[in-house]
């Protein structure tokens, strides 16, 4: 079967294969009712049964930041690689960017704005020092003017 083909077993829907827990850790750190409900809210839901229904597409994204030296298919095998046995879809290249394009970037958007901040709270005492939350910059480089206003 060539590379770029699509299959998918008989009687499977695409929701079906991609059930939530399917996508590996993803789907464990970032719960896939989450990504539904800001689907939801964002407009951008499945109108039609895909072969890459949105869900997954927010997830191939999330992946692709993860493994930004891979290629589009490189990111959709090790996306899809917990899925052992199960045929699932082979996109190729131009079908990802189609999905990722016709997602948009609202919804992650929409996704960053909620899961983002800190993730110690005032309760544990070793996420802060007299008071002023611990922040640790690590392999960043910062430049400021030399100027007495900046010192």
């Amino acid at each position: 079967m060539p590379q770029n083909s699509v299959s998918v077993r008989s009687g499977a829907t695409a929701l079906d294969v991609y059930a939530p827990g399917h996508l590996g850790e993803l789907t464990e750190i970032i719960d896939s009712e989450l990504v539904d409900a800001v689907l939801e809210d964002t407009g951008v839901r499945t109108q039609r049964l895909r072969l890459l229904p949105a869900r997954v597409v927010v997830y191939f994204v999330l992946a692709l930041a993860f493994f930004e030296r891979s290629s589009y298919q490189a990111v959709w095998a090790k996306l899809t690689a917990g899925l052992g046995s199960v045929p699932v879809a082979r996109p190729c290249a131009s079908s990802l960017a189609r999905a990722r394009r016709r997602l948009g970037s609202g919804p992650l958007r929409h996704l960053f704005s909620i899961l983002a901040g800190p993730v110690a709270d005032h309760r544990q005492s070793c996420a802060f020092y007299q008071g002023l939350r611990l922040v640790a910059v690590d392999g960043t480089t910062l430049s400021a003017p030399d100027e007495k206003a900046v010192t």
